[in-house]
């Protein structure tokens, strides 16, 4: 198996730098359009064939150093009783909110091997169709869940959210409580079919102040990691607009750190200290420019870990819909070559 995305997540100089990118199975492709043309997203995701297939497209056409399974963090509401649809160009829609005590107590016992093993299926079929390449396992975090489910979907101010935590702290607890254990159950289900490596998706922890953050969320975030720990498996800790995190994230136990583009790797490798492994940076706007102007931004990043220790290069956020194919496949053999070039200096 090629082990350099593996490596890197250790702390170590792989032989060149490894590139996976957030989103690599998705809008961007023809193949996934095809299939869209024909299936709903959630009907993708709970077809093991459909997801395997999805997921390796990228692989086998950019030579990415693994796969990331295809999914929605939405996945588990099912298993919690919940109605919710994923609608193009919105999301998620969550048609009846969880936002007070009562509907967190009417909240279904969950069991990920049972309501989720289809995408435990799908690991495995990705496994024995590339046996070369490891495969990425994820999860959103409690607060990006609870904030899904307070507000009905995405939202701009997340008034709901707030207004639970702010009226009802004991009822908003009790749903991260919920969501962690959820979490923690099907990250492991995840582990149990084959995933080399799990990521876990804070995407609206930036909303949240420092204090905020560390008081009422970074407690449910430590728990998480301190059961994934003893499973072995590395663990990527990825949220954005959330660079005033740092001194806590650093903190929360992830064997990585996945990293916005809104602040250079190095700067950030200085606040966390260099014994923990980085993952990103580009900005996803980088790639719809020219494949000059989109190398430049990428030589950019490469020189902020120029040791290549510990670096994971991806972007700071998920492929952007309108990207061209070819764009991405320069990307990927520029990252090699340039890191190759790094280890033979």
């Amino acid at each position: 198996m090629r082990r350099r995305f593996l490596e890197a997540l250790r702390g170590e100089a792989p032989e060149t730098t490894p590139i996976w990118l957030m989103r690599q199975a998705g809008r961007y492709l023809p193949g996934y359009r095809k299939l869209r043309a024909e299936h709903a997203i959630l009907e993708i995701a709970r077809d093991p064939a459909l997801a395997a297939e999805v997921t390796l497209e990228p692989v086998r056409r950019f030579d990415v150093d693994a796969g990331v399974i295809f999914a929605d963090i939405t996945l588990p509401f099912a298993g919690l009783g919940l109605d919710f649809r994923i609608d193009p160009g919105v999301g998620p829609v969550i048609p009846t909110p969880v936002n007070d005590r009562a509907a967190v107590d009417h909240l279904r016992s969950f069991d990920a091997e049972t309501e989720l093993g289809f995408v435990g299926q799908a690991i495995e079929r990705f496994r024995l169709a590339a046996p070369d390449r490891p495969v990425i396992g994820f999860a959103g975090a409690p607060f990006t869940l609870a904030s899904y489910l307070a507000e009905g979907g995405a939202s701009r101010d997340f008034a709901a959210t707030k207004r639970f935590l702010g009226t009802d702290p004991a009822g908003f607890h009790e749903l991260l409580r919920r969501l962690t254990q959820v979490t923690i159950d099907y990250l492991r289900m995840q582990a149990r079919h084959g995933a080399h490596a799990l990521q876990v998706f804070d995407t609206w922890a930036g909303v949240l102040g420092r204090r905020e953050f560390d008081l009422e969320v970074a407690p449910y975030l430590r728990d998480l990691f301190a059961e994934t720990a003893a499973w072995k498996v590395p663990t990527i800790y990825f949220s954005t607009g959330s660079t005033h995190l740092l001194p806590i994230l650093k903190g929360l136990g992830a064997t990585a750190l996945g990293v916005d583009w809104r602040l250079p790797l190095g700067a950030v490798r200085r606040e966390v200290g260099g014994g923990l492994p980085l993952q990103g940076n580009l900005d996803p706007g980088a790639m719809l420019g020219s494949a000059d102007a989109m190398r430049r931004r990428a030589a950019e990043v490469l020189r902020e870990i120029p040791d290549r220790r510990g670096h994971v290069f991806n972007l700071g956020h998920g492929v952007l819909p309108g990207t061209d194919p070819e764009r991405v496949r320069e990307l990927v053999e520029f990252v090699h070559a340039t890191g190759r070039a790094g280890a033979n200096r």
